[in-house]
């Protein structure tokens, strides 16, 4: 049986400040006609309803749907929100809609997301001057070093020691397997960040195009805090919701310094260390673009001045 969660419908405690901009923006949505694009079990279509949405078009692609219709039954908000099975690209609305709401955000923000389903919500759906949550991203880089690779790497240079067996010789092996050209999804600390972060791209949802999706690049200029080594670059972005009755727009960050979301940290790892110290340049370019084999998997190419290109497939 074929069964799909979105990341919002897993994820309602871990990023309760993701379901918390709705409640903000209960002004944006209040007596508006709201598309859910990849509604999941439509949990994000309840609460735009129970914030006053007029109506929710609640489109999910895959047999979740029926849970979702499920779900509006169980909270009688049938009147109000329509689960549509299809893709957005092929269902037909009976009419367009005020606000898109999405949790379309993937890894590195861009691995298996479904912005280009909003993008194309947007240019067939919504209303001239209509609303999308979130209406802004952006992507963030920062050099880190991991401890537990290098203390997976030390491991074999103690083996001698312990049991008597030189095993050393697999260390550079090991690494290879360990920080291999591979972007790995994990928890990065704020302890490990190694200097402030900088931004090297910025997406407004509004104007934003497919056609520059295929290519989404910026240069980064970090300054390292003190003497460490760099073994990796952290990557990862925030997404941000304009809030009418707010002065301050409300930011859903996923930085290593901020509580842990699931989406947690993409690390891309260097072939080895490099040593640096305080205030230590390193600057160069990212480029994310969709992987040949599958548009939705994004290839990450980042060339520091100071460390060797390194070419990145996330898989």
């Amino acid at each position: 049986m074929e069964i799909s969660l979105t990341r919002a419908d897993m994820t309602v405690q871990k990023d309760r400040l993701y379901f918390d901009s709705y409640s903000d923006n209960s002004e944006s949505i209040r007596g508006k006609v709201v598309l859910d694009v990849g509604a999941g079990t439509g949990v994000l279509s309840i609460f735009c309803a129970q914030a006053g949405a007029k109506k929710v078009y609640a489109v999910e692609a895959c047999s979740i749907a029926e849970q979702a219709q499920i779900t509006v039954k169980h909270n009688n908000m049938e009147d109000r929100i329509e689960v549509i099975r299809g893709t957005v690209e092929t269902v037909d609305l009976p009419e367009t809609v005020d606000v898109i709401v999405s949790e379309w955000m993937g890894y590195a923000l861009l691995h298996e997301s479904m912005l280009n389903s909003v993008l194309y919500a947007r240019d067939k759906w919504l209303k001239p001057g209509g609303i999308i949550l979130p209406s802004k991203a952006e992507l963030y880089i920062t050099p880190v070093i991991d401890p537990v690779v290098e203390d997976r790497l030390h491991f074999w240079y103690t083996v001698k020691d312990q049991y008597g067996v030189d095993m050393s010789c697999m260390s550079g092996f090991a690494r290879k397997c360990i920080m291999n050209s591979d972007i790995t999804v994990s928890s990065v600390t704020c302890e490990d960040v190694l200097s402030h972060p900088a931004r090297f791209a910025e997406l407004d949802l509004h104007s934003v195009t497919p056609e520059e999706l295929r290519s989404v690049k910026g240069q980064f200029r970090c300054e390292s805090f003190g003497s460490s080594a760099v073994n990796a670059f952290c990557v990862y972005f925030t997404v941000t919701f304009p809030c009418p009755d707010s002065t301050a727009p409300l930011v859903l960050s996923t930085s290593p310094c901020k509580p842990e979301t699931h989406w947690k940290q993409a690390v891309l790892y260097l072939d080895a260390p490099v040593e640096v110290v305080q205030d230590t340049p390193i600057t160069g370019e990212v480029r994310m673009y969709p992987s040949e084999e599958n548009a939705r998997h994004i290839c990450i190419h980042k060339t520091p001045s100071k460390i060797s290109c390194l070419s990145i497939y996330l898989s």
